[in-house]
């Protein structure tokens, strides 16, 4: 399951930017629509894949949680519906801006889904550190792992390094509505390369090298 999520973003990723330079020769708005769904829904699949694997930490660990955030299905299913809902408002405003009578407004409402998700990435990535700080909740060790302590190390490392990517990838994109489609970073590309194309990249990276679903054998 932790596979089928990365192939999966990893392909609508790659459809995103092969439509994106489809679109410097054939203007489209239904394509610069289909652009962004493929582009701005990845990141929201990355994050789903830290959610689980943090909730799976918890669930697996059998620690009695005492508090409501720190239950495993709250920690999943929570954080990814805030995701959606984000990822709502911010297509809500997307659109939006393509229409000149509607474009200021627009701007403001996606700036409103950005911000929601800025607040739930810091929530989660507080969640993330007590969990890694709490000695009451391991991680099964993998086949290149000495000890538990050790793999739970690693993992941990790979959602903070992660979470912390796309964190800056959703600052940019804040920079990025707020300065609107005729500022100097909307028309930057290299801009977007660097802080929302290398994001994503370097995410799949770390994913990749240190690849979580080890920790997790089945039972």
């Amino acid at each position: 399951k932790w596979m089928y999520i990365l192939v999966g973003t990893a392909v609508a990723e790659s459809v995103g930017y092969i439509v994106r330079n489809v679109l410097i020769y054939h203007t489209s708005l239904g394509l610069f629509v289909f652009m962004n769904l493929c582009l701005l829904l990845p990141p929201n699949a990355l994050a789903l894949f830290n959610y689980k694997t943090i909730g799976e930490v918890v669930r697996r660990s059998n620690v009695a949680a005492h508090r409501f955030w720190l239950k495993p299905k709250f920690i999943t299913w929570f954080f990814f519906g805030s995701d959606i809902f984000s990822f709502l408002i911010q297509a809500t405003g997307g659109s939006m801006q393509a229409t000149e009578s509607t474009r200021n407004a627009g701007k403001y409402i996606a700036l409103f889904g950005l911000a929601v998700q800025l607040i739930f990435f810091a929530c989660f990535l507080a969640i993330t550190i007590y969990v890694k700080r709490s000695a009451a909740y391991v991680v099964s060790a993998g086949p290149k792992d000495k000890t538990g302590t050790g793999a739970k190390i690693k993992l941990m490392r790979v959602i903070i390094a992660t979470t912390i990517l796309l964190y800056v990838r959703s600052i940019y994109r804040v920079a990025e509505f707020a300065d609107g489609y005729g500022g100097k970073i909307y028309g930057a590309e290299w801009a977007f390369y660097v802080f929302d194309c290398l994001a994503i990249l370097f995410s799949f990276v770390i994913y990749i090298l240190w690849f979580v679903g080890h920790h997790f054998p089945p039972r």
